[in-house]
């Protein structure tokens, strides 16, 4: 068993209370009830919270990454889950879990994950952002704010722990392949492609010296599923403070709130919203796509918190900005941009209306 700190943190949509806006109650009593009895001899600690129709599992442990026991864990957890949706008739109930074939990861298998494993330092101060409506895709801006940009992040210029920069593992969801750039000095190369956020994303942040500090969840739902089943719904991990962002810089690039796909359908652009916990519960036209930000002292391993970040007052001119852009973008109705590109969209009519017009088209 290693002495370092692994942080692990599920993500599943198995059932939505009232249709995709919240999660019922009983399902997170069962999510607590189930990590409470099977993960006492694995787990250190755990925390089980929403967003939206979310369901997420925030663990620690000594397991380290891709941990058979802790996976196995979690896939039960979200199965207990699924049981108290079908019974109560919860909308799309287990519609992440994707095969019955469990194997003991649950990459691949529906359910989102965002792991790390480090040395927990003398300060261990972390920031998980968990959102609803939207895809991995969504995490690219904040990423390249809070780790690139001095005009976010001025310990970039005046801090030297932080003067050399990090490095970007970037994913090509299509290839299957990664990427690594060193940042600055290949800043411009790295963002032609997390520019196109539906295709690639950055999977983990590093230092120069290799140390994780970043580290998102990156799986796909409509390529895993090949049909609609949801949007992708992602999860993030941030460390902070002491050579590495502040919790305000990490927490700053949502000040602006940056158009993100999913939102009705998982059809559509729509502005990220950074929410409060309890308004974590997207309503209109299913959405529109928000995000939670959950701070943690890690004491040991055990999540001291959390604190609700984006409760602040702070951030109330981002989410009347954010309704602004809501409000605009929805007058487009089915129309681009607020519709996603044909080609890009995971609940669409077009190969049946395209295959019943074949003769028509001349």
């Amino acid at each position: 068993m290693s002495s370092k700190i692994t942080l692990s943190v599920f993500k599943a949509d198995v059932g939505g209370f009232v249709g995709h806006g919240s999660v019922h109650p009983d399902m997170l009593l069962k999510a607590q009830e189930t990590l409470e009895e099977e993960g006492k001899d694995i787990l250190i600690d755990f925390h089980v919270t929403h967003v939206g129709d979310d369901i997420n599992l925030v663990l620690t442990h000594r397991q380290g990454v891709d941990s058979k026991d802790i996976h196995t864990l979690a896939w039960n957890t979200f199965q207990n889950c699924t049981e108290v949706a079908i019974e109560l008739k919860m909308y799309g109930a287990g519609q992440d879990l994707l095969s019955d074939a469990f194997s003991g990861n649950i990459k691949g298998m529906g359910p989102g994950i965002a792991e790390m494993e480090f040395e927990e330092r003398p300060s261990e101060p972390v920031v998980i952002f968990m959102a609803d409506k939207t895809e991995p895709g969504a995490w690219n801006l904040p990423l390249y704010k809070i780790f690139a940009d001095p005009f976010n992040t001025i310990g970039l210029v005046i801090d030297p722990k932080m003067h050399s920069g990090f490095s970007f593992e970037v994913l090509d969801l299509i290839e299957d392949k990664t990427v690594t750039f060193s940042c600055p000095e290949e800043l411009y190369d790295m963002l032609v492609f997390l520019g196109a956020p539906n295709r690639f994303v950055v999977k983990n942040v590093f230092t120069k010296t290799g140390e994780i500090t970043a580290a998102s969840s990156t799986q796909k739902m409509n390529q895993l599923a090949g049909r609609y089943v949801g949007k992708d719904d992602p999860v993030l991990i941030v460390r902070c403070q002491n050579g590495l962002p502040a919790v305000g810089e990490v927490l700053e690039p949502f000040a602006n709130p940056h158009l993100v796909t999913g939102w009705m359908r998982g059809s559509h652009f729509g502005p990220l919203i950074p929410v409060s916990q309890k308004d974590a519960l997207p309503t209109r036209f299913d959405g529109p796509p928000r995000v939670i930000a959950l701070g943690f002292q890690l004491a040991n391993g055990r999540l001291i918190g959390p604190q609700d970040l984006f409760a602040d007052m702070a951030f109330d001119r981002a989410r009347h900005k954010a309704l602004e852009i809501a409000d605009y973008i929805r007058q487009l109705g089915p129309f681009e941009p607020h519709r996603l590109p044909l080609d890009e969209m995971e609940y669409t009519t077009m190969p049946k209306v395209m295959e019943k017009l074949k003769d028509r088209f001349k």
